[in-house]
Order: C-alpha cells, then structure tokens, then sequence
C-alpha cells in the first residue's frame, strides 16, 4: 500500500509536507499541492479516512438499516438513496437485520464507532435500550417504520388509507366476504394496515365477520403460501383478498398459481407494491403502489440538510406519502355479479 511516506521520498520533501499538501493546508504553496497530487494520483495512494477523522474530519458514510435486502421496496429504497447521497458527495452503506433488534444493535454499535456522518433506519418493532441511545448520537431518521423511542423524524407511507382504499375498492365491487394477509400489529405499519382494512369494512356497515384476518412475519414468501392456504378451505373462504406486504403478495401468487386458483374468478386479489412482473401476473394484478422515488428523495433531502447545516436540535418532521391504486384485471365482482348502484 503507498503512504505518505513513499510520496515523500519521490518528490524530496517531508511527510508533514505531504499530509498537509493533501489537507489543502493553506501553509502549503500551490505548486506544491500540485505536485504531491499529481504524484500521488500516478503512485494510487488512497487516503486513510479513519486516520483523517480522528484528526477532526467528518465522514462521507450514510448508513441504510434496513429490515431485508430480498424486499424489492428496501433495494428500490436503497438505490435510490444511493443515486441522491452520491450526487451530495456521500456513500450510502447497507445494513441488514432481519428483524433481529440484537442484530441491529450490533450494526448499529459498529456504525457509531466507525462515526458515520449518518443513519437511515427502518427499525425492528422492540429496538433495544442501547440502541436508542446510540442513535441519539447520531443525526438520523426514520423510514416507513416509526418507533417513538427514536425521536421524530419520520418519512412513511399512509398505510391507513392504502388499505382503506384498496378493501373499499373490494366492497364496490360487491364482495361481503374480504379477507386480510399482514404483517403483525406490533409493527407499526401493520398496525395502521390492519386499521385501514377494518375501516373499509365499518364504513360499509359489514358485520364484524365479514372480514377474515391472517397476521405473521411479513417478509416471509413461504408464510404468505400457507396462511392463503388456510384462507381458502372451508364453505366460508373469502371471495376477495387484500395484501399488506410485497412478500406476502409473492407467497399468495405462488400459491395461487401452483393450485389452479381462477384470478379473478374464485377470488379477487390486491397485492401490496408494484414489483415488475405483477402487471403481467395472470390477469394483471390490481395493487398498491408505493411512493418509492418520493421517499428517497425526500430522505436523502432532509438528511444532507441535516449534515451541513448541523443545527443544535432537530426539530420534529414528518413527511406521509400517500399510496396509489393501480387497477389492473385481478378484481371482479363475485360471481360475476354487477356491483350494486350504490357502491
């Protein structure tokens, strides 16, 4: 590796020299700052940042905690951010959990002693205590997960009305029988998608039973398969489904595809997310759409705002993007029944 040191004696002048050529010191002529870049540039000497920072310097690393890279959203996210972070001169770095708050404890440990300059973080449902206190040090916000512990920057999608749109976009279309595939309320945005799915329903004035409702892991393919499996046997399976997660929506159109299952004939569906291949799945697949682009921008705003102004408190923000229903073949009414006039 070539140091300062091999650059020093190619060109006859000091280390101090050196370093303070490459610091843009402003001790050191102009000619000489040339000339120890033009040879350090032909010699591929790369900067020690660690040791730069412990000198005062800050960093260019933005941290992306995220729950699963395999979730089309949070890679979606990610490169998004990485476009925005890197037009502002910053690196985006991935951080992965799986949910674990003891892993994201220990990445988050690890950012916080490589000083990162800052985080983005979709957190677990229960963060640990030491977590919390690591992100106090640390210029940071949230992302479509909101846990109150973690301060109050916030940029999320209105997981309420997605729903609620979507399940009153079922109701229209005459279905009494309307089940529900989330995540856990435990989790925020499960919370609020279920809320927005039994909003739907009240505001039809259906029965309580009226709606069936599947809760679990909501990065599992494989938990999708089996609970739309559990949803369809018996004389009372639904006629519509509603889906709170992109993998949840996988699962579900695995498993409909591998049975037979007629979309939109035997059951209507709405995903969640709009991956590439859902608008040619079967029919096309009526679903809902995420603001994507929007949130990354707006993330990677706030956050670069953030790092050069450095104010002395952050104040609260919050930013709601709202989803969209994108219509495609996958809905009908029941058995082929008009809607009723007044839906």
């Amino acid at each position: 590796m070539i140091t300062t040191k091999d650059i020093a004696e190619r060109l006859g002048i000091s280390v101090s020299t050196v370093g303070r050529a490459l610091s843009d010191d402003a001790r050191i002529s102009e000619e000489t700052k040339f000339r120890v870049r033009q040879a350090a540039s032909e010699m591929g000497y790369v900067g020690n940042r660690a040791a730069r920072m412990m000198r005062g310097a800050s960093s260019n690393v933005v941290a992306l905690v995220i729950p699963d890279i395999r979730n089309s959203f949070y890679s979606t996210i990610a490169h998004e951010l990485s476009k925005n972070m890197e037009a502002e001169g910053f690196q985006l770095m991935l951080s992965e959990t799986d949910d674990d708050r003891m892993v994201e404890l220990r990445h988050l440990r690890e950012l916080s002693a490589n000083r990162v300059a800052g985080v983005i973080i979709v957190p677990t449902a229960r963060p640990h205590g030491d977590s919390i206190k690591l992100l106090r040090g640390l210029p940071h916000l949230q992302l479509l997960r909101r846990h109150p512990s973690l301060g109050s920057q916030w940029f999320g999608v209105d997981d309420h009305e997605s729903l609620r749109e979507a399940t009153a976009h079922l109701v229209a279309q005459g279905h009494t029988r309307i089940a529900y595939l989330g995540g856990p309320t435990e989790l925020p945005t499960g919370a609020e998608r279920l809320r927005g799915f039994h909003s739907a329903l009240s505001e039809a004035g259906l029965p309580d039973d009226a709606g069936r409702t599947e809760l679990g892991p909501p990065s599992s393919v494989e938990y999708g398969r089996e609970a739309v499996r559990r949803l369809l046997e018996g004389p009372d399976a639904p006629t519509a489904l509603v889906l709170g997660s992109i993998q949840l929506t996988l699962g579900v159109l695995e498993e409909l595809s591998e049975q037979g299952v007629q979309v939109p004939g035997e059951l209507s569906v709405v995903g969640f997310g709009d991956e590439p291949g859902f608008s040619w799945w079967g029919p096309g697949l009526t679903t809902i759409g995420l603001p994507i682009q929007e949130m990354a921008t707006g993330c990677a705003l706030w956050l670069m705002r953030r790092l050069k102004t450095k104010p002395e408190n952050d104040g609260p923000y919050t930013s709601v993007s709202p989803g969209s229903l994108v219509l495609r073949g996958s809905t009908a009414p029941p058995d082929g029944k008009a809607p009723s006039s007044s839906a």
